[in-house]
């Protein structure tokens, strides 16, 4: 097991690459940019409180939420890919429904935004 320093600094690590995907993604539209960007910087605060508990899942949230953003911004989209790396997403947050109600928010709604991204 990590320290929690050391987790968490890898957790920002991965949401600064998922902004700076964004950024770069000429594919997506500037208004979907802005939500997502904005979805992110609320669920890099909620994964941090998250992290200093559930460490594992912490880190599990990150890189499926980095994975989805991948797939979901790459310009040649394979739905399938997209589909099951949103679907991760999901599954890695259902066991905090009751005691992190607005984590599984925030990453609903991340799934729909880049689900509806033209796929």
């Amino acid at each position: 097991m990590l320290p929690h320093n050391l987790e968490s600094n890898m957790i920002r690590h991965t949401i600064s690459e998922i902004e700076g995907r964004l950024r770069k993604a000429e594919s997506i539209k500037e208004e979907h940019k802005a939500e997502l960007l904005d979805l992110l910087s609320t669920l890099k605060s909620e994964i941090e409180q998250l992290s200093r508990t559930h460490s594992e899942q912490a880190q599990s949230i990150a890189g499926f939420t980095n994975v989805s953003t991948h797939e979901a911004t790459r310009d040649e989209k394979n739905p399938q890919l997209v589909k099951l790396a949103l679907d991760g997403l999901s599954a890695s947050v259902a066991e905090f429904e009751n005691s992190h109600p607005k984590l599984v928010e925030i990453v609903n709604r991340i799934c729909l935004t880049l689900s509806n991204l033209g796929i």
